[in-house]
C-alpha cells in the first residue's frame, strides 16, 4: 500500500519539500477535537429526552470534554515535545476509539460523560502533533515557509468545527444521537492506519522509555497545573456563590505552581521563558477572547434556533452551513498572505458586527436574515484562528512548540467554557430571544477587547512569516 501511494505521489518524499503523506494523518487527527466539541450541540436535547437527563446533567457532556481538553492539551503537547508526535498520535487515536465504543453503548448520562472525557483526552494529541510535525519538516527541508500547510490545518480544524452541528444533525436524523459517538470508531481506526504508515519515528524519542517520564515531564508541575485549572473551570462551569472556595483553591494551586516551576530543573511550564515572551501571551489572550465569541455563537445561536426559533436539529445544522462555507473561503483566500495583524483586526471587526446583528433577531425573523448572520459569522472564524495559529508557530520556542500549541488550545477551551457558562446563565429560563440578546452583549464585549488588544500589540507587525 505504501509503495502504491509513493507511485501515485512522486513528489511526496521530495527532499526539499513538505512530505505530503503527513497531511492526511495531521488533518484527520487535528479535526477530531473540534468535531466532537461541536457535534454535540444539536444532540443535547435528544440525549436528555432519551436518558431522562435534565439540562444541568447534559451540560456535563460539553463541560467534561472541555475540561479534559483544556487540561490535556499542554500536557500531551509536552509529551509530544519529549517523545515525538508518532507515539502520542497513536495513543490518542486508540483512546478516541475506546471513547466512541463507550459512548455508543452508554446506558446512562454518567457513562456518557465518561465517554466524552475519553474523547477529550484522546483528541488532545492531534493538534500539538501536527504543529510539531510541521516544525520538523521545516528543519528537515531548511525551508521555514509553512503558510500553506498551516492554512490547511487551520481550515480543517477551525472551519470543520462549524460543520460539526450539521454533521451531528445528519447523524441524528439517520440513526439517532448514539451515532455522534459511534462515528469516532472508524475515524480512530483511520488515524491508527495513517499514523502507523506515515508518521516518522523520532530517533531521540525512541531512546526514551517509561523510566524517563517522571524526570522529563515534571509530574508535580502537571499535578499543580491540573489542580489550578480544574478548580477554576468547575467554578466557571457552575458559577454559584456557595462554590467560592473553588477560585480560592485555584489561586492557591496557581501560586504553588509558579513557585515550583521557577525552581524545577525541567519545568512543565517554563515560566521564565513564557513570562519573557509577551507577544505569545497576548496571542493566548486573543485565543481566549476569540473562543468566547465563536463558541457563544455556536452553542447559543444553535440553542436559540431550536428553541427560540423552533427549528429542528437537522434544519439548524443546515442553517449553520454558511458559517462553514464562509470560513473556508476566507481562510483559503487569505491563508498564504503574510500579514497577521490585519487579519486579526478584520476578524475582530467581524465579531463586533456579528454580535450587533444578533441584537436585531427575534422569533419572527426571516430565514434569509438568519442565514445572512451565519454567513457573516464565518468571516472571523476563518481569520482569527488562522492568524493566532500562525502567530504561535512563529512566536513559540521551537523546542516547546508542542506544549506551546497545546497551551494555546487550553486558552481557547477556557474561552469556550466561559461561553458555555454564559449560555447557562442567559438561558436559565430557556433559549429565549431575550437571553440570546444578553449573550450578544457578552460577545460584543469580548470582541471589543479583542480588537483593542490587537491594535495596541505592536509586536504583531514584526511577525511576518517568510
Amino acid at each position: 500500500m505504501t509503495a502504491a501511494l509513493r507511485r501515485l505521489s512522486p513528489q511526496a518524499e521530495a527532499p526539499d519539500g513538505f512530505d505530503r503523506r503527513l497531511v492526511a494523518p495531521m488533518v484527520l487527527g487535528a479535526i477530531l477535537n473540534p468535531i466532537n466539541s461541536t457535534m454535540i450541540a444539536v444532540a443535547l436535547i435528544p440525549i436528555g429526552v432519551a436518558l431522562g437527563a435534565p439540562p444541568s446533567q447534559t451540560a456535563w457532556l460539553v463541560s467534561g470534554l472541555y475540561l479534559a481538553t483544556a487540561i490535556g492539551q499542554p500536557v500531551v503537547g509536552r509529551l509530544v515535545d519529549l517523545f515525538g508526535a508518532r507515539r502520542l498520535f497513536l495513543a490518542g487515536a486508540t483512546l478516541i476509539g475506546v471513547g466512541g465504543v463507550v459512548g455508543a453503548l452508554a446506558p446512562s448520562i454518567g457513562v456518557l460523560v465518561v465517554a466524552r472525557v475519553l474523547l477529550g483526552l484522546g483528541t488532545c494529541a492531534g493538534y500539538p502533533a501536527a504543529m510539531t510535525l510541521i516544525r520538523g519538516e521545516a528543519d528537515r527541508t531548511g525551508h521555514d515557509n509553512p503558510s500553506g500547510v498551516l492554512t490547511i490545518l487551520a481550515v480543517s480544524t477551525q472551519t470543520v468545527a462549524v460543520i460539526g452541528p450539521t454533521l451531528g444533525g445528519f447523524l441524528i436524523g439517520v440513526g439517532g444521537w448514539r451515532l455522534t459517538f459511534t462515528v469516532n470508531i472508524p475515524l480512530a481506526l483511520a488515524c491508527l492506519v495513517l499514523g502507523a504508515l506515515y508518521l516518522p519515528r523520532s530517533t531521540d524519542a525512541a531512546r526514551r522509555g517509561l523510566r524517563d517520564v517522571a524526570r522529563a515531564i515534571d509530574p508535580l508541575g502537571i499535578a499543580l497545573f491540573v489542580a489550578t485549572l480544574v478548580a477554576l473551570l468547575l467554578f466557571l462551569t457552575h458559577l454559584r456563590a456557595d462554590l467560592w472556595w473553588l477560585p480560592v483553591l485555584s489561586v492557591a494551586a496557581g501560586a504553588a505552581l509558579a513557585w515550583w516551576e521557577l525552581r524545577a530543573r525541567l519545568p512543565f511550564l517554563d515560566l521564565r521563558v513564557l513570562g519573557g515572551n509577551l507577544p505569545l501571551l497576548a496571542t493566548y489572550a486573543r485565543s481566549l477572547l476569540a473562543a468566547i465569541s465563536s463558541y457563544a455563537f455556536l452553542y447559543g445561536y444553535t440553542q436559540w434556533l431550536e428553541e427560540g426559533r423552533g427549528l429542528s436539529p437537522q434544519v439548524t445544522g443546515l442553517v449553520l452551513l454558511p458559517v462553514f462555507g464562509a470560513a473556508i473561503v476566507v481562510s483559503t483566500v487569505t491563508g498564504r498572505r503574510r500579514e497577521i495583524r490585519g487579519k486579526l483586526v478584520v476578524g475582530a471587526v467581524g465579531q463586533v458586527v456579528v454580535a450587533g446583528l444578533l441584537l436585531f433577531l427575534d422569533a419572527g425573523s426571516a430565514l434569509w436574515l438568519i442565514l445572512a448572520v451565519s454567513a457573516v459569522a464565518g468571516m472571523p472564524q476563518g481569520l482569527n484562528n488562522l492568524a493566532n495559529q500562525n502567530a504561535v508557530y512563529h512566536q513559540a520556542d521551537p523546542a516547546r512548540l508542542g506544549s506551546s500549541a497545546g497551551l494555546m488550545r487550553t486558552f481557547f477551551y477556557l474561552g469556550a467554557i466561559i461561553a458555555s457558562a454564559t449560555n447557562g446563565i442567559v438561558f436559565r429560563d430557556g433559549a429565549t430571544t431575550t437571553g440570546m440578546h444578553e449573550l450578544a452583549l457578552v460577545m460584543l464585549a469580548a470582541a471589543v477587547v479583542f480588537l483593542v488588544l490587537t491594535l495596541v500589540d505592536r509586536s504583531l507587525a514584526r511577525v511576518r512569516p517568510a
